[in-house]
């Protein structure tokens, strides 16, 4: 039961930050940034793993100076992931990153600068393939846009970000991607839905600073969701005051909501009521820690009674319909068993770990 999303996207040319592709008709990536001290090797490239392991398609990397630049170096040489090196006003990070192998620069051109030193920078990106970001926040617009329009407003975001792209133009650059980030979801959504009309390059989106897990995340789900919707996107990052792994889980979840993209468990579970058969709340908590390392989109639904839980179940690959004291499972849309309540999370472990187990094995033969 995967379903065609609805949302027509807009059509952006596309880019890639290494082996990842962003706009055109690629998938819509999921991005996080590390928070640990980029010169804390070992800790940064443990935290790197654990992104990747729940998907992470890019990782951004603050290097805020050469110290930091040499332990990207080392960074990189550890991980797969494609890396994105964060980088303001010095243009010499840049360029030795660029030696060491990232794959992607967050710089804003106007603010590295001559232009001797910007050309520098375009110059060798051209050259090694590797693509720019400009990245405009409400928080730090230049001094002249903060003055003409008192105030952060969509239009001031827009000028700044087609200002840098006009520079990156000049210098017939053109492997970019834009974000106009903000805190205030009106502010951010409009910002893009202006931005997407002027410019065909891929969007990055994000609600900057958006607040705490849950917080943060309801915020990032609406202002991201009401943008996506309207097929404006390509690469989204969650700004969360969590750990960065959260960020990939949530980016997931929000692209999961508008069948914009499959991966990992969707789990359809019940909010709960006096009808259930068995503790709902607490066997999904326990499925979803159990599950998570699986990146194999499936649909599972687990609901505590038969009145939704019988429709639910035939929908999904896995489903389980509340019973009393024994629960029905549901197989590919048919009733195959009869679960002991005490034993559900157990036995839709099993099944699901064997059913991806033979997709595998069917893709492996095929």
């Amino acid at each position: 039961m995967h379903h065609e999303s609805p949302i027509r996207r807009r059509k952006t040319r596309q880019i890639h930050v290494g082996k990842v592709a962003i706009g055109g008709d690629a998938p819509i990536s999921v991005q996080s940034m590390t928070n640990t001290e980029t010169r804390d090797i070992a800790a940064t490239v443990a935290q790197i793993r654990r992104l990747e392991a729940v998907g992470a398609d890019i990782v951004r990397i603050s290097v805020p100076s050469m110290d930091a630049a040499e332990a990207f170096k080392a960074i990189r040489a550890q991980v797969e992931t494609p890396l994105v090196a964060d980088i303001h006003f010095d243009h010499r990070i840049a360029l030795q990153v660029m030696e060491d192998g990232v794959d992607g620069l967050r710089i804003n051109p106007g603010n590295i600068g001559s232009l001797d030193k910007t050309r520098l920078v375009v110059e060798m990106a051209k050259d090694k393939g590797i693509p720019i970001r400009i990245g405009v926040n409400a928080g730090s617009l230049e001094k002249d846009i903060q003055e003409k329009y008192g105030e952060p407003t969509p239009e001031a975001l827009v000028e700044s970000a087609l200002r840098h792209v006009s520079i990156l133009d000049e210098l017939n650059f053109h492997d970019v991607k834009i974000s106009v980030k903000a805190s205030d979801i009106f502010l951010a959504v409009s910002a893009y839905r202006q931005l997407s009309e002027k410019v065909d390059y891929p969007l990055h989106l994000g609600i900057t600073e958006a607040g705490g897990l849950r917080s943060g995340t309801v915020k990032s789900a609406i202002g991201l969701g009401l943008l996506l919707r309207d097929g404006i996107g390509d690469t989204i990052r969650v700004s969360l005051a969590a750990d960065p792994v959260e960020e990939i889980r949530v980016g997931f979840d929000i692209l999961k909501s508008l069948h914009l993209r499959q991966k990992g468990i969707n789990l359809i579970a019940c909010p709960s009521c006096s009808r259930q058969e068995f503790d709902v709340i607490t066997t999904i908590n326990a499925l979803e820690a159990r599950l998570e390392d699986i990146l194999e989109p499936m649909d599972v639904s687990v609901i505590g009674c038969v009145v939704n839980g019988i429709g639910e179940a035939k929908e999904a690959d896995i489903g389980l319909a509340g019973g009393d004291k024994r629960s029905i499972l549901y197989y590919r849309g048919k009733q195959v068993d009869r679960v002991e309540n005490s034993d559900i999370v157990d036995v839709l472990e099993k099944r699901i770990r064997a059913e991806i187990a033979e997709r595998q094995a069917a893709r492996h033969d095929g």
